[in-house]
């Protein structure tokens, strides 16, 4: 009976999580996958192969866009790891036991409101118009109003505010775990904070990194509203090249083609960054 009520009670666990990855994520790749290899020849006549795939490797603004979405998330998961390692180790070393929920709340405050509204509140602060501009002329340091928009710059700012907290989290859940005493050693066989830093907090961290730079890679290369609105017609993301197939051009083959490659590559990506690091999934998004 304790058996059955076991697996039972795993089975109705569990039930929930494998429809929601089956039904949302599995069954959607699978449709996505098939379409990308349909050719229309004529109205609702289909032959299926490879070409969709040929196209885009013969067509260098496609290769291009997403090569610079590659390197640009790249750059936005580095600059993430940057500004969340410090919050995560103060948070999860030097604050006190009774502050740490209410730092933790404060970091999830972003969340509370849409990317589309933390777009515009970027667009708000940064426009020629916008309350930077006017404070710096106001206070003399420009003599007229500036543009800070729709440049490289302001989109990966935007971008490392929406998932810098996707870095801090896993970073305070690892070194969270990380003895003191550790630490005290290191100091007392006269290492330096550098030296300290490096032999021993790095090391014990670096699942929590790895894990961090995978979803903050992972969600960067997919967004979609932050590029296009801070970046304007100067931006040139990926997700805009797959949106124009669906929504603009109504080309679904191309679209899904898009799709599929962004997924391997990213996938790609990450695989050769845990190589790189001498990580695993076993050892990152799986560690107890």
């Amino acid at each position: 009976m304790g058996r059955d009520a076991g697996k039972l009670s795993l089975t109705l666990l569990m039930t929930p999580f494998l429809l929601w990855i089956g039904l949302l994520i599995i069954l959607p790749q699978i449709g996505i996958g098939y379409v990308s290899l349909r050719e229309k020849v004529s109205y609702d006549e289909f032959h299926y192969g490879l070409k969709n795939y040929v196209d885009f490797i013969s067509e260098p603004v496609y290769r291009n866009t997403l090569f610079r979405t590659a390197w640009m998330s790249i750059v936005v998961t580095a600059l993430a790891l940057v500004v969340g390692f410090p919050v995560a180790y103060y948070i999860a070393k030097i604050a006190r036991q009774k502050s740490r929920a209410a730092l933790f709340l404060m970091c999830l405050i972003p969340l509370w409101v849409s990317d589309l509204v933390r777009a515009y509140g970027w667009i708000v602060l940064l426009r020629e118009t916008g309350v930077v501009s006017r404070t710096l002329v106001a206070l003399g340091i420009i003599g007229q109003p500036v543009e800070m928009l729709y440049n490289d710059a302001t989109v990966v700012m935007g971008l490392v505010y929406t998932v810098v907290l996707f870095m801090i989290v896993p970073l305070t859940s690892t070194l969270q775990g990380m003895d003191d005493a550790l630490l005290e050693a290191g100091y007392n066989l006269g290492g330096s904070r550098l030296t300290v830093f490096r032999r021993i907090i790095v090391p014990y961290a670096m699942p929590g990194i790895v894990s961090g730079c995978i979803i903050t890679f992972m969600l960067t290369a997919g967004s979609y509203l932050t590029p296009v609105l801070l970046g304007g017609k100067n931006s040139s993301w990926f997700t805009e090249q797959i949106y124009n197939q669906f929504i603009t051009r109504y080309n679904w083959e191309a679209g899904a083609t898009f799709g599929v490659t962004l997924l391997v590559f990213t996938s790609f990506v990450v695989w050769l960054g845990l190589k790189l690091t001498g990580q695993s999934l076993a050892t990152t998004v799986a560690k107890d």
